[in-house]
């Protein structure tokens, strides 16, 4: 059975592809967008429980696109992580915490960024599940 459904927007299938494969494997349904346009669309007529924004795309930076969903009162609760191969400046920070619950800085491991999904979607792991315990919060950005 299918946890939640997480819009991956990330225009390089080589980061792409290993993503939504290992979140496959974790049981989550996964929306790929390989640019900000196809993001918006698939946001709006699936509603996935969270998006994995990288911040380089090819028609329109990742922070305005999610910046956009988070004024759209259709778009505005889904959570965002922000994914970037850069160093965020401090005029970006700022738009990060308005518009995203936190970011990953790329190269991506595949484990660490589902179990950043799982706390901030509060689900609980495969462990959890087997002991009877809740997820713990979402941890706050370290960057």
């Amino acid at each position: 059975m299918t946890r939640a459904t997480v819009l991956i927007v990330e225009d390089s299938p080589d980061i792409a592809q290993p993503l939504a494969d290992a979140f496959r494997f974790a049981n989550f349904e996964v929306l790929l967008a390989p640019d900000a346009r196809q993001a918006l669309q698939l946001a709006h007529e699936r509603r996935p429980n969270l998006i994995l924004m990288d911040v380089q795309l090819p028609d329109m930076n990742g922070l305005a696109a999610a910046e956009i969903l988070k004024e759209d009162p259709a778009t505005r609760a889904i959570p965002i992580i922000a994914m970037t191969a850069y160093d965020i400046d401090a005029a970006q920070v700022k738009t990060v915490t308005r518009a995203c619950v936190g970011y990953a800085q790329k190269p991506i491991r595949p484990r660490e960024i589902i179990n950043l999904v799982e706390a901030v979607l509060k689900l609980p792991t495969p462990d959890q599940k087997s002991r009877g315990t809740k997820a713990p919060p979402p941890p706050r950005p370290t960057r």
